[in-house]
């Protein structure tokens, strides 16, 4: 029986493709004098962003890159993100039913509750893990595990929300029955498909429907 729920944030629950497809485009054409291309970088949602720059620019420094994407973001952040349709009422469904709720992502902690706050979501949570917080990442299982540990739920008690392959396979990694939503522009864009193999227990095409895959796993 499952007792807690550990989401990812960029594309599961916040819709952030936006801005991080412009902050990218905007790093492209700043170091480059070009922008990328578009499966390219959507091939690096979930990915922590020092691995993705430091493969997109290899002979350009990382702070460089860093301080140049994160300008941009940063500048527009706030302005650019919104919930996905359906995700405050999934969220509450999910709580009043009793089940424990962790974040589990690889954005820094700033933005995070950034994001959390612009739509009143903190009282949601009760565990929320950022890329500062573990040493290792998707598709490792560090950050699953910490998040699964703080909300006192062991791994095969706990389920795995995301929208990538680094999601899903950070859940797998852990021992966990996984579920890869359907609404985010990484899933429609081909991260999810016969090729790498990714095999969630469950696809999540309505967030209305979680409670119940939750009640059959």
């Amino acid at each position: 029986m499952i007792e807690a729920v550990v989401f990812d944030f960029d594309g599961t629950i916040m819709d952030t493709n936006g801005i991080v497809m412009a902050s990218w485009q905007h790093t492209y054409r700043q170091l480059t004098g070009r922008e990328g291309e578009r499966e390219t970088i959507l091939r690096t949602f979930g990915e922590p962003l020092e691995k993705s720059l430091s493969e997109a620019f290899p002979d350009k420094p990382l702070e460089l890159s860093l301080k140049t994407y994160r300008d941009f973001h940063r500048d527009n952040f706030l302005e650019m993100i919104e919930l996905f349709p359906g995700i405050r009422e999934m969220l509450a469904e999910i709580k009043a039913a009793g089940y424990k709720m962790g974040l589990a992502t690889s954005r820094v902690k700033t933005t995070t509750y950034q994001g959390m706050a612009k739509y009143n979501l903190e009282d949601f949570f009760d565990a929320v893990v950022t890329v500062e917080d573990v040493s290792k990442h998707k598709p490792d299982p560090e950050s699953f595990l910490v998040t699964a540990s703080k909300l006192g739920a062991a791994p095969e008690k706990a389920v795995m929300v995301g929208d990538t392959r680094f999601d899903i396979l950070c859940g797998k990694n852990a021992g966990a029955k996984t579920i890869l939503v359907g609404w985010s522009e990484a899933m429609s864009e081909g991260t999810y498909n016969e090729e790498n193999s990714l095999k969630p227990d469950f696809v999540l095409e309505n967030p209305a429907d979680l409670k119940g895959i939750l009640e059959r796993i």
